[in-house]
């Protein structure tokens, strides 16, 4: 007599719904371009979907209580001159965005709260360095303002937005890269690339540490970290079958396991949730949203369910767990674009009899500070992110507004040391404030460059006010029509008495 063990998973009942259309957001004329992108980013605040502008790239930014049909005459984010490929929210800050376009130009936008009332053109800042389109933005997940960028010229750029300049270039892919993630403490780089490699990058040093070919098949790929190192890839096998593998990132080249899902040619994006183990696969033109859990035990990635829709998607965009219904037990939220221009909301919940707070669905979540800056993570350290807890749900907070400040390109290393720090942290904004008086040599040191300056700007001043001088007097000469004038002749010397021929001799001849 046999018995057939089920496997004990609190997540095995897991089941998606789709919200009524009313509770939608429809009218959404969403972006035809057929670079491999969700084309859909949200956050606990907004909603940011990648829409079809003419005259250049826009995307179309939506406060989640504005459901319903949307006016064709919605303000938008539209300052690119190409189409749009790429959005992504900024994790510690919710009324920053960025954004990548054909027109090699990485945009980053503030936000207000409550929406736009009138057409955005202004970023805050403007990070200029790829020389082909840019189809790739990522933001760190610990580090403050700091961003990743990829272009179609092979090359990955890694910024200070608050400063607007480029921290490290990176040029070790041949071909185009697909994908890009963090691990758990930003302190590696996981890439995807057209020669169907996956690549662990330490990007400080800027070293491949491991590659190994993911996928046979000539497709596009993905590949994520998950919160304990190892590494969750998609792609095609040789014979354009989709496939998902595991893999530990001490041997990329040997697949914990891969397995091969449907013969269909979407591409597939994987969407982790750290905080229960769970990756959610949505295909590009896929009508199904595949679910599965990550677990420690064979056959370690197990199948949950597939939740069903009768219309294929466009792209889609996932909450983070700040912005699920704790009350009830919703553990994901999706944000799914049509064809048709529906953004249908689809709920991920787990079934508990029990109103109370759920904490094994629920563990201390990421938050919306960041652990380090952008100085300290380039210096070398690395810190877990900051997580919160959900107990009594999230309630979203008042914007903060991302200043820009361009550093001295001509100041020395050691001016560069003392300047303060932009974007302290929490636990820099709790530590006792430092001492207000510079030190004397950096206080002489500037009071000389002053007096230096002071006397540049008087050379400079009475050069100009000679010029002006000589400028009048030609103007003056022309309008009258006359010549310049001569210089006066010397005056004459007094005239001598008339000599007769006679008398003309000298004196010493007389």
């Amino acid at each position: 007599m046999s018995f057939r063990v089920v496997r004990s998973s609190k997540f095995r009942h897991v089941y998606g719904q789709a919200l009524k259309r009313e509770q939608c957001y429809d009218n959404i004329r969403v972006s035809k371009s057929s670079w491999d992108s969700t084309f859909c980013a949200v956050n606990p605040k907004f909603l940011a979907i990648i829409v079809e502008s003419a005259g250049g790239g826009a995307f179309i930014v939506l406060p989640h209580n504005k459901v319903g049909r949307i006016p064709a005459d919605h303000p938008l984010v539209g300052g690119h001159k190409g189409p749009v490929l790429d959005i992504a929210w900024c994790p510690h800050n919710d009324n920053v965005i960025a954004s990548g376009s054909e027109d090699c130009v990485v945009k980053v936008w503030q936000i207000p709260d409550g929406g736009l009332s009138r057409t955005l053109t202004e970023p805050v800042v403007d990070l200029v360095y790829h020389q082909r389109r840019v189809g790739l933005v990522l933001w760190h997940p610990t580090a403050q303002n700091v961003l990743l960028t990829a272009g179609s010229d092979n090359q990955i750029a890694i910024w200070n937005v608050g400063t607007g300049e480029v921290l490290i270039s990176l040029d070790c892919h041949p071909d185009l890269i697909y994908s890009a993630c963090w691990n758990w403490t930003g302190s590696k780089l996981l890439t995807t690339c057209r020669d169907k490699k996956i690549r662990i990058i330490d990007p400080r040093k800027g070293e491949v540490e491991s590659e190994a070919i993911a996928h046979e098949g000539s497709k596009a790929s993905r590949a994520i970290f998950l919160k304990h190192g190892l590494v969750f890839t998609t792609g095609f096998s040789r014979m354009s079958e989709r496939q998902y593998s595991l893999r530990t990132p001490d041997a990329l080249n040997e697949p914990i396991v891969t397995v091969e899902i449907d013969t269909s040619n979407g591409v597939m994006f994987p969407l982790y949730d750290p905080d229960t183990n769970l990756i959610y696969l949505c295909g590009k033109g896929d009508s199904v949203i595949r679910y599965f859990e990550v677990t420690p035990e064979p056959p370690f990635v197990h199948y949950i369910n597939t939740f069903q829709t009768p219309d294929p998607q466009r792209g889609i965009g996932m909450m983070p767990k700040r912005g699920c219904d704790v009350a009830t037990c919703e553990i994901a939220k999706f944000y799914r674009l049509n064809n048709s221009g529906l953004c249908q909301v689809i709920s991920m919940t787990v079934p508990r009899k029990s109103e109370l707070f759920q904490e094994d669905l629920y563990p201390d979540t990421l938050s919306d500070e960041a652990s380090l800056t952008a100085d300290e993570w380039l210096a070398g350290e690395d810190a877990e992110p900051c997580t919160m807890s959900l107990k009594g749900g999230y309630v979203a907070g008042r914007s903060t507004t991302l200043t820009v400040t361009k550093r001295n390109a001509l100041a020395t290393p050691r001016d560069r040391e003392r300047e303060p720090e932009r974007s302290p942290t929490p636990a820099a904004r709790d530590a006792p404030p430092a001492a207000a008086t510079p030190p004397p040599a950096f206080t002489a040191m500037v009071e000389k460059q002053l007096s230096d300056l002071v006397e540049e700007i008087r050379k400079l001043k009475s050069v100009i006010v000679k010029q002006e001088n000589r400028i009048r007097a030609l103007e003056a000469t022309v309008k009258t029509g006359l010549a310049p004038p001569a210089p006066s002749p010397p005056a004459p010397s007094p005239p001598s008495p008339p000599n007769n021929h006679d008398d003309a001799m000298a004196p010493d001849e007389v």
